[in-house]
């Protein structure tokens, strides 16, 4: 077979590392300019958003199957755009995936349908989220109604925390239209956990657990990133858990989608808190999530491509899905100023000791080939992956890594999976 991935980033590096593995394909094309996907896959150096070169290249090259793993070209439509084309390809139609799209429409989701969530109010007026503000007791969320690259969800411990952050949305445009509409909800707190699902629209069957940790510095203090490390599995995810997330909130979400008209086909995210009354949703995702995929698919036992198919083909009740049962983490090696303004450029060094390696590997983010070097190209640059027997052992092989990895003004944290 085939294949054809959108987008370049470390989520799709981990995608086509899987994917590389099945005896059904036999030919990988990446819509990216991943130096290290380079290696795995044929680069076609298209804009993941040029939706009509994207269908001219699969027709082009009789591609079996494209792979939509991104948010933005998800919730503009790529998957109907590559159906009308007679096209296979695998991700949520534009109707579902606003469930990404819209942060108000999918509290409005959980809302109709009794799907435990945090408590809110969504405006659209500047001054009447300003007034709600002296009604709530801090700290709160706010969050941009769209997307808005994992940076539009803002924790204000204050009223003047908040102010800015609705000025920054509302007024100055930060994140474009998508700051247009806020969500202002109650901040939960206990322990959160990232769940993958994949899903035929009628079936949805959780991936293995994990944890992000979005804030940029230790003690998960500093704003929120895309996520700057994750590990599998997450200790505080339970079976008797496991059971209650997939009554409560799992099978409902897919069955809403459903009634809505909006059935859901792909991986379905959900970001939870484990409260004191119960787990709760924090946010959707209508696709992999980035860098959780990187931690979750080195556990597949199961051909990835096996169970694309029965989900494409509304027949993924009948596949049975393995994993291994070792740990895994992923440390995020990050650009100075990251997620805020940063340089890049940067030549990284160490990278070659860690080539072909069992045991530990590097995806890459946000890197880029310039004079025959790699150098970093994005604020998250780098994911030093390892698996081992438990967590500490994974965690060890990943922190020593970093002590070799390195470029100017990088930085992580150094207290993943120990918070």
């Amino acid at each position: 077979m085939k294949i054809f991935v959108i987008g370049g980033g470390g989520r799709e590096h981990a995608i086509i590392k899987t994917l590389v593995k099945s005896k059904r394909v036999d030919e990988i094309y990446c819509a990216s300019t991943n130096p290290a996907i380079a290696k795995l896959a044929k680069l076609v150096p298209i804009s993941t958003m040029d939706f009509d070169s994207l269908v001219s290249f699969a027709k082009e090259k009789e591609i079996d199957l494209t792979i939509a793993s991104m948010d933005d070209t998800l919730v503009a439509g790529i998957v109907d755009k590559f159906n009308e084309n007679g096209l296979r390809i695998f991700g949520p139609d534009k109707k579902a995936a606003i469930i990404e799209g819209s942060k108000a429409y999918s509290k409005e989701l959980m809302k109709k349908y009794n799907i435990p969530t945090a408590s809110y109010e969504t405006f659209s007026s500047y001054d009447e989220a300003l007034a709600y503000l002296d009604k709530v007791t801090f700290p709160i969320v706010i969050k941009a109604d769209g997307l808005a690259l994992g940076k539009g969800v803002v924790i204000c411990k204050d009223f003047g925390e908040a102010k800015t952050c609705l000025e920054d949305n509302m007024l100055n445009a930060k994140f474009g239209k998508s700051g247009e509409k806020v969500v202002i909800e109650e901040f939960m707190t206990g322990s959160e956990v990232s769940i993958l699902c994949f899903c035929d629209g009628d079936t949805i069957v959780p991936m293995v657990s994990a944890k992000d940790h979005k804030r940029a510095f230790d003690g998960n203090k500093g704003p929120n990133t895309g996520g700057m490390g994750t590990i599998s599995p997450c200790k505080e995810y339970t079976k008797e858990i496991a059971k209650t997330c997939y009554d409560t909130i799992f099978k409902p979400t897919l069955d809403a989608l459903k009634q809505e008209g909006r059935p859901f086909v792909g991986v379905l995210f959900f970001g939870l808190m484990l409260t004191k009354d119960g787990p709760k949703v924090i946010e959707y995702n209508a696709r992999f999530g980035d860098p959780e995929t990187q931690v979750v698919l080195p556990r597949l036992k199961t051909d990835l491509l096996d169970i694309i198919d029965a989900c494409i083909d509304k027949k993924l009740s009948s596949i049975n899905i393995e994993w291994e049962d070792f740990s895994t983490c992923c440390i995020i090696l990050a650009s100075g100023g990251y997620p805020e303004s940063y340089e890049k450029g940067y030549e990284i060094l160490g990278l070659e000791k860690y080539e072909n390696l069992e045991d530990i590997f590097i995806y890459h983010a946000g890197t880029a080939l310039k004079d025959n070097k790699i150098v970093s190209n994005g604020g998250r640059v780098l994911g030093i992956m390892a698996k081992a027997d438990n967590l500490d052992n994974a965690l060890e092989k990943s922190y020593n890594a970093l002590k070799d990895i390195k470029f100017k003004d990088c930085y992580y944290r150094k207290d993943i999976g120990k918070i």
